[in-house]
């Protein structure tokens, strides 16, 4: 089961609502450094294990973590079985089915079956799999390839809130990478190249390469190059408004539990994770084609989701332009 949009879409709350489920078992902090050697590296570690406080993550958007907080590092496999995706210097190249590895799939599937038992050691003949990483927003044609019966989740945020979101991120990891050097390379060698100086965009078509990323148009139009890629795959994943989900997350959770073949009863304290949204961007900080553009797209992937609440974003939102 495969989370995934651009960052900052809310995939980590969504992660982090379904690793409560005991059917499901996700990756925690406390793999690294040795992600894909996640039961050697548990035996050596539980020795030493300790309970850490939760603190805020680096991104300053109020999450806490801690050592078993979900977290996916599989990009560290992505990054591994295809190293020339990411050698690209301006951007990383969109995975297409002609790049399945049959040796990688094998492994894969495998390390999945490595989680599950570790996480669910009395659930693990039944419980399942799921990852959040952005970065699958790429590999959309790949995945269902490799493996045909995955889900794959892709959460739908507003595009101007989403486009927002991620141009306060770039600055915002661009300033800690320019402090400390650390910083860089940790998130070179987790595969995380969303923010900052390491930031690549992947090669969705049509992405303007002239436009610069401390600009919010060049985040709307990367986010329309993204969705726009999503809608043309949309019979092979599910979208999941992330405005509903915040909005009315009791009937949301339940129908996606239903779609994912969960018991939904298992999450009824789950929606205690999730906070009220605020709107708080000014749509005349993008170009109004691109508004106009990204908000074609949102609205019908918004309709085509089947969502309780779906439209009613949109509603607010042509509220919002008249007044």
């Amino acid at each position: 089961m495969f989370i995934t949009s651009l960052a900052r879409a809310g995939t980590t709350l969504v992660l982090e609502l379904l690793s409560q489920h005991p059917d499901l078992a996700s990756h925690t902090y406390r793999d690294m450094p040795f992600v894909l050697a996640p039961i050697f590296w548990d035996r050596f570690f539980g020795r030493f294990r300790r309970e850490g406080e939760a603190r805020e993550r680096a991104h300053g958007d109020g999450v806490q973590i801690g050592f078993d907080s979900p977290e996916s590092f599989e990009e560290v496999f992505w990054k591994a079985h295809w190293p020339d995706h990411y050698r690209h210097a301006q951007r990383i190249p969109l995975w297409k089915p002609r790049h399945l590895h049959t040796e990688a799939t094998a492994f894969f599937r495998k390390h999945m079956q490595k989680i599950v038992s570790l996480r669910r050691p009395e659930n693990s003949a039944v419980a399942r799999y799921v990852s959040k990483n952005n970065a699958n927003i790429a590999r959309i044609d790949l995945l269902k390839e490799m493996l045909p019966d995955a889900h794959i989740l892709v959460v739908l945020r507003h595009p101007l809130e989403h486009a927002a979101s991620l141009l306060r991120q770039h600055r915002n990891f661009a300033m800690q990478q320019a402090a400390d050097s650390f910083v860089t390379r940790y998130m070179a060698d987790i595969g995380h190249f969303e923010f900052g100086e390491l930031h690549r965009p992947f090669g969705f078509p049509g992405l303007s390469e002239r436009a610069t990323p401390d600009a919010h148009d060049y985040w709307l139009a990367y986010w329309i190059a993204a969705f726009q890629h999503v809608e043309e795959r949309y019979e092979h994943v599910q979208i999941l408004p992330y405005e509903a989900l915040c909005s009315d997350p009791g009937p949301v959770l339940q129908q996606l539990c239903l779609t994912l073949d969960l018991d939904p009863g298992e999450l009824s304290g789950a929606t205690d994770l999730i906070r009220p949204l605020t709107r708080k961007t000014d749509p005349g900080q993008f170009s109004p084609a691109l508004v106009a553009e990204a908000e074609a797209i949102y609205a019908t992937l918004s309709t085509r989701s089947g969502y309780p609440h779906a439209h009613a974003d949109q509603e607010q939102t042509q509220t919002d332009r008249s007044t």
